[in-house]
């Protein structure tokens, strides 16, 4: 079989205009409920996609800790590479793809950064060793080899312990959102794609695009 052979014929569920709710975060958080419920490998999971100061494009995968009616967030370090594409274009993608139920969820808007005490609360409730590694890993930049890493790793340990402080290049982003698609694979390729656009009232619209 050659790769251009590989594909999968979508019949699990529909789409419509009358299944879906008023504004888009509603929207979502339905979807993720039925994610959660149906066991979904990481449904936090999505890849977040940036933009650099000279229009190249890139993508990773990190994980959502909170959605609500103000945006989408996330927490990394300020000073990574997403992070350096953020302070110089404060516009990104996201993008969740739950396999199980063949649907996808797109998201772009603008970008904002949370607050201290936002960032304080979530670092505190972070496991031990990802508070230690935020201070241990200057990411994004290269290093000798894994043990310059384990290195750094212990040097933070011994210096604090059990109580690592935030460090100040460490904190969350939001996502406020101006477009988000709901796509629910179908047969024959013909999906369901309906998609809300915010106008400059704050209202959201709702549509139907071609597969």
């Amino acid at each position: 079989m050659s790769i251009a052979d590989i594909r999968t014929d979508y019949k699990k569920a529909s789409l419509a205009e009358a299944d879906v709710r008023s504004e888009p975060y509603s929207q979502f958080a339905s979807w993720f409920d039925q994610a959660l419920k149906a066991d979904v490998p990481e449904p936090n999971a999505m890849t977040l996609s940036t933009v650099s100061t000279d229009g190249k494009p890139s993508s990773r995968i990190v994980l959502i800790k909170e959605f609500d009616a103000r945006g989408f967030s996330w927490f990394t370090n300020y000073d990574s590479a997403k992070g350096q594409d953020l302070e110089n274009n404060p516009h990104a993608a996201l993008l969740f793809f739950w396999i199980p139920l063949e649907r996808q969820v797109r998201i772009e808007g603008r970008i904002e950064k949370l607050s201290d005490a936002e960032n304080d609360t979530y670092f505190n409730s972070r496991p031990l060793g990802s508070r230690q590694s935020a201070l241990a890993s200057q990411q994004s930049q290269p290093i000798a080899d894994r043990q310059a890493l384990e290195q750094k790793m212990a040097a933070v340990v011994a210096e604090f312990g059990d109580q690592p402080p935030r460090p100040a290049h460490w904190g969350g982003y939001r996502l406020l959102p101006e477009r988000v698609e709901f796509w629910q694979g179908r047969s024959s390729r013909l999906h369901d794609r309906i998609v809300y656009t915010c106008d400059e009232n704050g209202a959201w619209k709702i549509s139907r695009l071609q597969p």
